[in-house]
């Protein structure tokens, strides 16, 4: 694979990364620091990349990784008062984004990665390092999660 190639399909991959560093790093800066470290890491090792097939995942991977090292260095600093709260994007359901977002990231990563980025579950078995039976139980249990938090904001108090 050329530069260009590469350069190019790391364009098109730009909101997917982005969407994904917001499903687990909650500001704005952490989220841009691990996508530029993402892309850094991927153009520095490209020769490494044994299949083109596979590049989107390896750099999901890659960001995955980032975000998470980015996580143990907040984990090591003390923390504020108050955490700044996770704005949605215009275009989110509500709803939806803050069920999504009360569930554990465990589970909450493959749902993002299956349905929002279209990702098939060997992929996301791919990109997590875990059996695809892993992944599916995941979903599964987020999918669960998700349908008891949506049904309880649905309900409205009874009258006596």
């Amino acid at each position: 694979m050329t530069s260009d190639e590469f350069s190019t399909r790391i364009v098109a991959m730009m909101q997917t990364l982005y969407r994904i560093s917001y499903a687990q790093l909650p500001q704005s800066c952490d989220r841009d620091e691990a996508v530029q470290e993402c892309l850094y890491k991927a153009w520095k090792k490209r020769h490494q990349l044994k299949d083109e097939r596979f590049m989107q995942t390896w750099v999901v991977r890659i960001l995955i990784n980032e975000c998470h090292n980015i996580q143990r260095k907040k984990g090591r600093e003390l923390p504020l008062n108050e955490l700044p709260e996770r704005v949605a994007p215009k275009d989110a359901n509500l709803e939806l984004h803050d069920a999504l977002f009360s569930i554990d990231e465990t589970l909450r990563i493959p749902i993002i990665l299956h349905y929002i980025e279209g990702f098939s579950i060997g992929e996301i078995s791919q990109i997590l390092r875990c059996p695809q039976g892993t992944v599916k139980s995941r979903m599964l249990r987020g999918r669960q999660e998700l349908k008891i938090i949506l049904s309880e904001e649905v309900q409205l108090p009874c009258e006596t």
